[in-house]
C-alpha cells in the first residue's frame, strides 16, 4: 500500500461525513506527519487535519491523547458563546470506534481535527502587533485552563523544560565526548560554565505549577486571515504540568531575534525590544489576571532562561555526535547553540529595561 493509500485509508477511520477525495502534506512541522485531507459533501469540499503521531518522541500516545482531549473539551466550555467559539479551539474529530484516536495496522498512533479555516500560521513574525497578538493567545491559553479539573495532566515529555537536568547532560557530554568536538566548543562550553546559575532559578523561586503548552513558537497561534487576531493555539503535543513563565520564555527566545534558529552571522542575533514589549503587553493583557507577583518578578528573567536552556541542549547534543536534533551541514548544532547564547548575552545587556516595562505593565 503507497503512503496516499495508507493516508486515505486513514482518513475514512474518522467520524467525517462525506466522501474521502484527497490528501496532501501539510504545514512546517517537524515531529508529527500531518496532511490536510479533503472530504465531499454534497459537492462542497470540507477540510481536515489528520496527524500521524511520532511514537519516538511521544513515547505514550494514549496519554498525550487523554491529555488534549482534556484541554480542549475544557476550553471549549470556557469558549462557549464568544464570537467565533468553534475556531478559537481546536476540535479533535472522533476516531469510528469512539476514542480520540486511531491505531492503523502498523500500529501508527493517528489523529484528526476539523480544519480552522479563514487563519492562518506563520513561520516568522512580521509585525509587533502580531507578536501582541499571538502572545495574547498564549496568555488567554494559560488564563482559561488555569481551572481545569483534577486529576493532573500526563506529563508527555518528563522534565522536558528542567534546565538542572538539561545542564547536567550537557556535563555528561563533555566529560565523553564520544564525537571528538570538545576543542572544537571551548568558547560555547566555557559559555555555559560561567552562566550555570542560570539553570536552577526558576525551579528554585517557589512558582506555582499551571497548565502549561511548552512550545510557543510563534507559528502555533492561528491568525485570523481577516482580523489578524490571535485566534486559535495549535500543536497540543507538550500541553502538560510545567511553569508559566516556560511559555513566555520561549515566547521571547523564538519570536524577539530577526535572526534564524541557526544564523551563522551572529550579528544578526539580538533581542528587540518592540518585539519583547509587544509580547510583554499581549501576554499580561490577559495572564496578568492570574499570574503571582513572584511569576510576574521572574517575568524577563524567562527569556533568558528558556534561551540558555536550549543553547545547553543544543551543544549537548552537538558534543554527542548530532543524535537528537536534525542536521543538515557540519556544526550545525553548533551554530544553533551560539545563537542562544548570544541571545542570551543580548537579553543581558537590556534586562534592566526590560524589567522597568514590565513594573510599567503591571
Amino acid at each position: 500500500m503507497s503512503k496516499e493509500q495508507n493516508v486515505a485509508a486513514v482518513a475514512r477511520q474518522f467520524q467525517v461525513c462525506g466522501e474521502f477525495f484527497a490528501a496532501t502534506p501539510y504545514g512546517s512541522g517537524h515531529i508529527n506527519d500531518t496532511w490536510c485531507a479533503v472530504f465531499d459533501q454534497a459537492g462542497v469540499p470540507v477540510r481536515s487535519i489528520l496527524q500521524r503521531i511520532n511514537t519516538n518522541i511521544f513515547r505514550n500516545p494514549v496519554a498525550l491523547m487523554e491529555n488534549i482531549r482534556r484541554v480542549t473539551a475544557h476550553l471549549a466550555a470556557q469558549e462557549s458563546g464568544e464570537p467565533d467559539c468553534g475556531r478559537r479551539v481546536l476540535t479533535l474529530i472522533p476516531a469510528r470506534n469512539g476514542q480520540a484516536w486511531h491505531v492503523d495496522a502498523e500500529g501508527n498512533y493517528w489523529r484528526a481535527y476539523r480544519f480552522v479555516e479563514g487563519a492562518s500560521a506563520y513561520d516568522a513574525v512580521e509585525s509587533t502587533e502580531q507578536a501582541f497578538q499571538a502572545a495574547k493567545a498564549f496568555g488567554r491559553f494559560q488564563k482559561l485552563l488555569a481551572g481545569l479539573p483534577a486529576p493532573r495532566l500526563h506529563d508527555t515529555i518528563p522534565d522536558f523544560h528542567h534546565t538542572p537536568k538539561r545542564f547536567m547532560a550537557l556535563e555528561q557530554a563533555i566529560a565523553a565526548d564520544v564525537a571528538g568536538r570538545d576543542l572544537l566548543a571551548k568558547p560555547e562550553i566555557a559559555f555555559a560554565f560561567a552562566h550555570q546559575s542560570i539553570a536552577g532559578v526558576l525551579l528554585d523561586a517557589n512558582l506555582p505549577e499551571r497548565v502549561t503548552h511548552n512550545d510557543t513558537k510563534f507559528n502555533n497561534v492561528l491568525l485570523d486571515d481577516a482580523t489578524g487576531e490571535g485566534l486559535c493555539v495549535i500543536d497540543l503535543d507538550t500541553v502538560m504540568p510545567g511553569l508559566a513563565l516556560y511559555d513566555f520564555g520561549d515566547m521571547v527566545r523564538t519570536t524577539t531575534s530577526p535572526a534564524q534558529e541557526d544564523e551563522r552571522d551572529l550579528s544578526r542575533v539580538t533581542m528587540q525590544f518592540p518585539m519583547f514589549e509587544a509580547l510583554a503587553r499581549g501576554y499580561l493583557s490577559e495572564a496578568g489576571d492570574f499570574l503571582t507577583h513572584a511569576e510576574k518578578q521572574h517575568l524577563v528573567f524567562s527569556g533568558k532562561s528558556i534561551a540558555f536552556e536550549q543553547g545547553v541542549r543544543f551543544l549537548a547534543d552537538y558534543l554527542a555526535g548530532d543524535t537528537y536534533y536534525k542536521v543538515h551541514r557540519d556544526g550545525h548544532n553548533l551554530d544553533r547553540c551560539r545563537t542562544q547564547f548570544k541571545l542570551v548575552e543580548s537579553i543581558e545587556h537590556q534586562e534592566e529595561r526590560m524589567e522597568r516595562l514590565v513594573e510599567s505593565i503591571e
